[in-house]
């Protein structure tokens, strides 16, 4: 079997793709193709034709012709099996099948036929191996990164250099004022110390759902008088935004200065933390209903040293429909049961200590429905002409207020970014995902519900979907909280705590 060529044409005749796999002259195929529409029958779903020189075999998918040609002598089950394997490639590389989707996929489809024939003979290949071998990475590309790695690598030292030379000027300098009698300080920052107060305890300080973040001035205070100048500070952020505008993740470092300095002897976390974490997991069907809806919640415990672990935890929740409780086998579950107390099977040791958490208590939530759910996104895709317009909105209960809300709406293959013709909120384009990404910092009281409106070339309508939407807030659905700490040991004073 000897393939000349493969093509994607519509039904009226027009070429949109054409691989050709042996010499042959521009004039040679192009007549071909043009002899083809004349001889094609209609009513068969694989079919072929043949002429006193070549053998046309195809099959119709939708609007379009999948045609192979080529020479009388091939065997007409090889043939077959070509063309089977080609029209399975097709579907994985055009957005739609239609003139528009193929022309769009054009590249990728000449790709994909040359993985699977090669020199006019068919390669025992499947369907996932062209696709595996159509996205293999190259050499000049790894090259190209380790390169700007490098680039940013040099920069990133050279910094830390002259950050270097800075701070050993300021010790110098230092020095010499202390020769000469007490300097005021340029910088003024007040150093507010946790568990100061009356009514703090030495060990047990407040409880936080999450780590306590680090410490930073202010930018008023940023700027020191008679500091240095980097002579080449310029060229670096050039170079810096320059490799930003390239794609590339520049992660700066901070430089150090005197204020942090004094800020490294101040505790980054409190001897006790308790995180409360609740992931909310929901799958909707396109036309409405819920197919999962799942809640999982997790009480972990951090002890930075055995001292403080001599502990239990005296928590509350709302009674919420389908909550079930699990307890790590080390605690005690009669009295979790019986008096809603964290506390361990054996009292005379401490839990676990350290800079990692340890969960303590899960729960799930099951048997929710629509009602329940803190946000819905309905989407509205119509075709109108050369466009497809997409109206969306969202709608948000009064349960919680969210935070950083993104509604990610998947395009079909675009040559530019969509045109959006309004939003409440912002938007933002990521080409290489094809993905566009709706952000809404905050929904509270005064923006309940919210819209966005943009145009795409005509595009199928379910190439909108699935919309993936995620959110944070600061309340749960258990509304579990720790009201109190008990310390096992005498000596220790501890003060009730109440949030989450």
């Amino acid at each position: 079997m000897v393939v000349l060529a493969a093509s994607m044409m519509s039904k009226s005749g027009k070429v949109l793709v054409s691989r050709q796999f042996v010499d042959m002259t521009r004039g040679r195929i192009e007549g071909l193709l043009a002899a083809f529409p004349k001889l094609v029958g209609t009513g068969k779903q694989h079919t072929y034709v043949e002429t006193q020189d070549v053998r046309y075999v195809y099959q119709p998918i939708e609007a379009l012709y999948l045609l192979i040609i080529t020479n009388k002598q091939s065997n007409i089950l090889e043939d077959l099996d070509t063309l089977r394997l080609l029209s399975k490639l097709v579907p994985e590389y055009s957005p739609s099948l239609d003139e528009e989707g193929v022309c769009t996929a054009v590249f990728d489809l000449v790709t994909a036929f040359d993985e699977a024939i090669s020199l006019g003979n068919k390669e025992n290949v499947t369907v996932a191996q062209v696709k595996q071998y159509c996205e293999m990475e190259s050499n000049e590309e790894k090259l190209h990164k380790l390169v700007m790695q490098s680039k940013v690598n040099e920069t990133k030292d050279h910094m830390r250099q002259r950050v270097t030379e800075i701070e050993k000027s300021k010790i110098d300098r230092g020095k010499s004022e202390k020769a000469f009698g007490p300097m005021r300080s340029p910088n003024n920052i007040d150093m507010n110390t946790r568990g100061s107060g009356p009514g703090a305890g030495p060990i047990f300080g407040d409880i936080h759902k999450t780590k306590e973040q680090p410490l930073a001035s202010s930018p008023a205070h940023s700027k020191l008088a008679g500091g240095m100048k980097l002579g080449k500070g310029q060229k670096t952020n050039q170079f810096l935004e320059s490799l930003k505008a390239e794609g590339e993740v520049i992660l700066e470092d901070t430089q150090p200065s005197a204020v942090q300095s004094r800020l490294s002897s101040v505790p980054q976390s409190d001897p006790i933390t308790v995180k409360i974490e609740e992931k909310l997991n929901v799958t909707i069907k396109r036309d409405g209903g819920v197919n999962n809806f799942d809640i999982q919640g997790t009480l972990a415990l951090q002890v930075l040293n055995d001292t403080n672990g001599f502990i239990q935890l005296q928590i509350e929740n709302q009674d919420v429909t389908g909550l079930s409780f699990k307890t790590h086998p080390n605690i005690n579950k009669e009295l979790f049961n019986s008096q809603q107390i964290v506390g361990a099977k054996d009292p005379n040791r401490p839990f676990p200590t350290g800079q990692n958490e340890t969960p303590l208590v899960k729960w799930r939530i099951q048997e929710l429905n629509e009602a329940s759910l803190p946000l819905a996104v309905n989407c509205w895709p119509s075709v109108s002409g050369n466009e497809t317009y997409v109206n969306i909105e969202y709608e948000a209960s009064d349960m919680f207020d969210l935070h950083n809300v993104v509604i990610s709406i998947p395009l079909p293959a675009l040559r530019a970014a969509p045109s959006v013709r309004q939003i409440d909120g912002e938007w933002k384009y990521d080409s290489r995902n094809s993905v566009l990404e709706w952000s809404v910092i905050l929904i509270d009281e005064s923006n309940r519900s919210g819209s966005m409106e943009f145009a795409v070339p005509a595009a199928d309508p379910s190439s909108f979907f699935p919309i993936s939407v995620g959110f944070s807030a600061p309340s749960t659905f258990s509304d579990l909280k720790v009201t109190a700490v008990h310390p096992l040991r005498e000596g220790y004073r501890c003060s009730s705590v109440e949030g989450r």
